[in-house]
């Protein structure tokens, strides 16, 4: 059994980075924990206790659905995290790295476009450097479309997305969109890459690539084959 942890810039990041691989797993028996860096909270961006609220709903009926066994939430300030000192945001998610102690990391993508996606990437990293009492033998950065392609368009060619590993979710597609009808505010018109439509769009695409029928893509940053 696998003890794997999903690390979140925003909520809804999860579902459309590997929504479908999250599923397989937690199908499969592996233990699936969460960590949302940032959520909205009152005050922030102008966001009432309404909208809070409601976001606060959505994350629940998504996360339960998917079936994590815990959930961390951080409550760093959303598309505010370069206001965090870098040691706040490594501190934290290292807590959450120790508590858990997973053999499988998936962190968003260090070149995509938003600053968050990438600050919690660099944390994520820190938090699993080799050390003595945490092993994390595989770190997967995942997609978020369209941020994660748009990094390699406005940044450098290191910043390119070019993905080496899939996730074959043919079975676990419909959960994937499943987990993403729970997040209403966040879900976009037809045609619009965080529709459905483009969401399904995209696990398509990524299936073609691998000869599956749809699959999610990832960026193999780290693999560690311990002698056991």
């Amino acid at each position: 059994m696998n003890k794997i942890l999903v690390i979140a810039p925003h909520p809804d990041d999860e579902v459309l980075g590997c929504g479908g691989t999250i599923k397989k797993h937690v199908k499969s028996g592996d233990d699936v924990y969460l960590c949302l860096v940032t959520r909205p909270l009152v005050g922030q961006n102008d966001w009432t206790a309404e909208y809070v609220e409601n976001k606060d709903k959505e994350i629940k009926a998504s996360d339960d659905f998917m079936g994590f066994k815990q959930v961390f939430f951080l409550d760093l300030p959303a598309l505010r995290l370069d206001t965090v000192p870098k040691k706040d945001i490594n501190d934290k998610i290292s807590d959450v790295v120790n508590k858990v102690k997973p053999n499988i990391l998936y962190v968003p993508f260090f070149g995509d476009i938003n600053h968050d996606h990438r600050l919690v990437f660099e944390a994520s990293f820190v938090a699993a450097r080799i050390r003595s009492g945490v092993a994390v033998e595989k770190i997967l950065a995942y997609e978020i479309s369209p941020t994660t392609e748009q990094g390699g368009i406005a940044g450098q060619k290191s910043d390119i997305f070019l993905p080496n590993y899939f996730e074959d979710i043919s079975d676990y597609l419909d959960d994937k969109l499943k987990a993403m009808e729970f997040y209403k505010s966040e879900l976009k018109e037809h045609e619009h890459p965080r529709s459905l439509k483009g969401i399904d769009a995209l696990a398509k695409k990524r299936g073609s690539e691998s000869g599956v029928k749809a699959a999610e893509a990832f960026m193999l940053i780290r693999e560690i084959n311990y002698g056991r």
